[in-house]
């Protein structure tokens, strides 16, 4: 891996120091090239002619997703975020009055306000199996959580946006397995950082996004769905044209593969983007990558623990690129904006995104640092003498 020759292909790598790759990375050339020339073409012919030109690069980009999740391009769904895909995977499970979601105390904002929203729509049950020591899923307390109350689903977030921690959602997978229950995965932190394989992690359903650490473009995501839920006709509330086919006056035939799960219109720009992200990740390893990433964290969090006035909160077992930092007396929020000022980018997770891991740590927001491969230690040592002379 050339860090030299891949902070060359990223043009923002010349501007700022960004260490907001939870939130959105920065896209390398090629990502912004292909899409603007896609819109070029758009432009030139119209814009279905441009997708009927492209069709073996948008067919592509399934099969590039596929191959980094060790499965089949037609168990692939593309979406227009992670959000969009979680919502669609929950609206295609049969809830009725009395089943039970099991979850995390460290599962994504957003999914758990869906789960509420299915709770006063049918009566479901939302249960948190409480973290250990490390903030980590207590894989035996879950296990018998499981026995106890035979979940209709169970829903795990990967790394949560609001900690380091990386869950251990292959265990999981292997009690969803053996007790035979739906299991859904967000995976969204983790694309783009980590190695994934659905065929390990045993999951019916997986959501990601493209902005994060895949460098893709906003506005764009995608899904998996196993054949497992696929053969049990499993389908999103609301199809249109492309999931479905219109049969009958009365009836329709839902489409045999993941493609259920789209609707008709995309931006093709964004898909071609993405596709172009997938490919340049795998071009350099996602075994890099994350290689790369544990030697900037490592770096990082040895810097800043020398740092008096502030506090590094996560200490699970097993950490990624995304860094949590408390501080005695600065708020984190003026912190973030100085930062800023300063052309450091970096983000606040706050307790109403964290509501139940931010409350039992007693925080109310704290900084997140999320460094990718592309970053160097010098930038850390530049985001470091910045937070020094700050709480100074």
């Amino acid at each position: 891996m050339k860090i030299s020759q891949i902070r060359s292909e990223t043009k923002g790598c010349q501007t700022s120091v960004h260490f907001n790759n939870a939130g959105a990375a920065l896209m390398p050339d090629v990502v912004l090239e292909t899409m603007k020339a896609h819109l070029d073409l758009e432009a030139q012919v119209g814009g279905y002619e441009a997708e009927a030109l492209r069709e073996k690069a948008i067919q592509n980009c399934y099969e590039s997703i596929a191959k980094y999740l060790n499965c089949e391009a037609k168990n692939i769904a593309l979406t227009t975020s992670a959000t969009d895909g979680y919502s669609r995977a929950l609206s295609s499970i049969p809830f009725a009055a009395g089943d039970i979601i099991l979850t995390t105390e460290s599962d994504y904002i957003s999914n758990h306000i869906a789960f509420l929203s299915l709770q006063k729509r049918f009566n479901i049950f939302v249960r948190s199996v409480p973290n250990d020591e490390s903030g980590q899923i207590d894989v035996k307390e879950f296990e018998a959580t499981i026995r106890k109350i035979n979940p209709k689903l169970v829903a795990v977030t990967h790394i949560p946006t609001n900690s380091g921690l990386v869950q251990p959602i292959e265990e999981i997978g292997q009690l969803c397995r053996k007790y035979d229950v739906l299991y859904l995965v967000d995976i969204c932190q983790s694309v783009g950082q980590l190695p994934l394989n659905v065929q390990a992690i045993h999951c019916d359903f997986a959501t990601a996004t493209a902005r994060k650490f895949l460098r893709g473009p906003r506005g764009m995501g995608f899904m998996y769905i196993s054949d497992k839920a696929l053969n049990a006709g499993f389908e999103p509330m609301f199809l249109d044209m492309r999931g479905a086919d219109w049969i009958a006056e009365k009836s329709y035939r839902i489409k045999p593969t993941a493609m259920r799960y789209e609707d008709w219109e995309f931006s093709y720009s964004n898909v071609l983007g993405m596709g172009a992200a997938i490919e340049y990740m795998l071009e350099i390893g996602v075994e890099n990558i994350e290689k790369r990433n544990q030697e900037l964290c490592a770096y990082l969090i040895g810097k800043l623990k020398n740092i008096k006035g502030l506090k590094v909160v996560d200490n699970a077992p097993k950490l990624s690129s995304i860094v949590i930092v408390a501080f005695d007396k600065h708020s984190p929020s003026e912190i973030k904006e100085q930062l800023l000022m300063q052309h450091i980018n970096t983000s606040i997770s706050s307790r109403s995104s964290a509501l139940i891991d931010f409350t039992k740590k007693d925080i109310i927001d704290a900084l997140r640092i999320s460094p990718h491969y592309y970053n160097t230690n010098e930038e850390i040592d530049v985001l470091v003498a910045a937070l020094e002379k700050l709480i100074k």
